[in-house]
């Protein structure tokens, strides 16, 4: 499996869940009037976690792919997507509405994106729709979304083994979000590995209660 990050939320997975077969995954294509540049993307599954301009752009996506929007279960060519819904605030959604918590099941690991989460700490029906999760997706760059306390605490909800900080601070970015930085003083990580993919398989997992934080490059 490759995961690769392009700025803000959007991730691109690149599976084999059945060997030979290839599956795209593309997770929140944002709209260039982010300030960031979208690359030509192809999918089979295209993921939508909520409907703000820095999430759907789905025109971006070519290879007609299977849309999915919103909550449920779901098994396409070997994947399995569960939909969880949550918060893009501390107000029950009241300030900035609902989103989608996204578990993508392949390859016999576990990934975990949560998009703009914005509740201070997730509950116990939600952590029990996640489960138990090998690679974890978060936003750090408050402002939209959880604090960098916050964040440190859903991280210790979960107990993933995979950290991938995401939705902070880049270069051209206009959006006006907290850098990297404070969020990696926070969990007490000075020297984060950099990755431009993240290439992993299920033996490539740390031990359990290992945890490690990963910075992809986008």
């Amino acid at each position: 499996m490759k995961i690769i990050w392009h700025g803000q939320s959007l991730f691109e997975i690149i599976t084999a869940p059945k060997q030979g077969d290839e599956i795209k995954i593309v997770i929140d294509p944002f709209d260039e009037s982010l300030g960031l540049k979208i690359p030509k993307l192809t999918a089979h599954l295209l993921l939508v976690s909520h409907n703000h301009y820095d999430h759907s752009n789905v025109k971006a996506v070519s290879g007609e792919p299977f849309l999915i929007e919103g909550p449920g279960e779901y098994e396409v060519k070997g994947v399995y997507i569960k939909g969880i819904p949550a918060f893009h605030d501390n107000s029950s959604g009241k300030e900035r509405g609902q989103i989608t918590i996204f578990t993508i099941e392949t390859e016999e690991i576990k990934i975990c994106y949560l998009s703009d989460i914005g509740q201070k700490e997730l509950t116990e029906e939600q952590l029990e729709a996640i489960g138990e999760v090998n690679i974890l997706m978060i936003p750090v760059g408050e402002v939209y979304t959880v604090e960098a306390k916050e964040a440190a605490g859903i991280i210790k909800q979960i107990e993933p083994q995979i950290v991938i900080p995401m939705h902070y601070k880049i270069p051209k970015l206009k959006e006006k979000l907290e850098d990297l930085e404070k969020f990696l003083k926070v969990v007490g990580v000075k020297n984060p590995e950099h990755l431009d993919k993240l290439s992993i398989k299920k033996k490539d997992l740390a031990v359990e209660g290992e945890m490690k934080i990963i910075v992809l490059e986008p």
